[in-house]
């Protein structure tokens, strides 16, 4: 044994991340049943996500700001 402390991953609900990207919880499932984020089940089978994984596919699908043009117009 190293001695070294691992921090436990963090884990988002179904809400958290329908939140994040603005849909409805029932879509973050279908997201997981047809393999775009990957779930973990808990004992009481209940669906967790991987904040890692859901914060890069939420950064991969967000639309990228220009800076060369102002929003305002």
């Amino acid at each position: 044994m190293t001695g070294q402390h691992s921090e436990p991953e963090q884990l988002l609900t179904p809400a958290e991340v329908a939140a994040l990207f603005r849909v409805d919880p029932k879509t973050v499932t279908r997201w997981a049943k047809s393999g775009k984020l990957t779930s973990i089940r808990t004992l009481g089978g209940h669906r967790r996500y991987r904040a890692v994984e859901v914060y890069a596919l939420l950064e991969a699908n967000s639309p990228t700001r220009r800076p060369d043009i102002d929003p305002l117009g």
